[in-house]
Formats: structure tokens, sequence, C-alpha cells
């Protein structure tokens, strides 16, 4: 008759926590790659051709100025006598490393970009770039 010898302790039960992790980190990947693209309007715009260099890692809050004079803040369209406080709104959550884009169509008016920067400038943006269409086609 065969005995069996136990060692006398319990068995004991652990949780695999790698399996969670993967899907944490895999989760946070796809918020990193996905989150620039929610914060842009709807407002459709023809950006002009530059070759620049990409804001990639940097805080940004659009400025967005569409063919028929429509305005947005990031997602949220705004007029032109509500556009300042928003925007000083917007640069301060983001803080002082934020990167005010002003993206223009191509057929808007200099005058009305440049009335744009200088209102970024007033709602307290120090870095301020203009958003152009890259040679490849893509939107910044």
């Amino acid at each position: 008759m065969a005995q069996f010898i136990s060692g006398g302790s319990a068995p004991v039960a652990r949780v695999n926590v790698v399996p969670i992790i993967d899907v944490a980190l895999v989760l946070v990947i796809i918020l990193l790659i996905t989150a620039p693209m929610i914060a842009v309007s709807d407002v459709d715009v023809q950006l002009p051709e530059a070759r620049a260099r990409s804001l990639e890692g940097d805080d940004r809050v659009s400025i967005t100025l569409g063919p028929a004079g429509e305005l947005a803040v990031d997602d949220v369209d705004v007029t032109a006598a509500t556009m300042p406080g928003v925007l000083a709104a917007r640069i301060s959550d983001h803080g002082d490393g934020v990167v005010v884009v002003v993206r223009a169509d191509e057929t808007a008016a200099y005058a009305s970009v440049e009335a744009l920067v200088k209102q970024a400038r007033a709602a307290g943006a120090k870095r301020i770039a203009v958003g152009t269409r890259q040679r490849g086609g893509s939107d910044e």
C-alpha cells in the first residue's frame, strides 16, 4: 500500500500580475497615441504646405480658423468675443511648457492669423507655432 507524505505546508495561491501589467501598458500606449487626435477641432481647414519639425511630446493648445471665419480652441467652438477667455484658461491649465498652434485655412487673410497670434500672446502664450500640412500629406 502506498503512503502519501505531506510536506506539512498548505498550498499557496498567488495572483499572476504580469498579464494585468501587460494590458495596462497597452492601454497607456493607446491613450498616448490617440490623445492628440481627440483634442483637434472638427473645423475643416486646408493648411498651407511647409517643411518643419513635428511637435511630438509637447503640450499643445490648438487655435483653428476656418475658411468662413469659424474659430475653435482645441475641440471647443468659440466666437471672437469668447475666444480670449477660453484660450487663457486652456493655457493656464497646461502650464509654462505649452505650445499654442495656430491652424488657419490657407484661404484665410493674413491679418486674421496675425490677430490670432496677438491674442495668443495676450493670453499668456510664450511659444506659438503655425500649423502646416507636411509635404507627405498628413496634417499636424
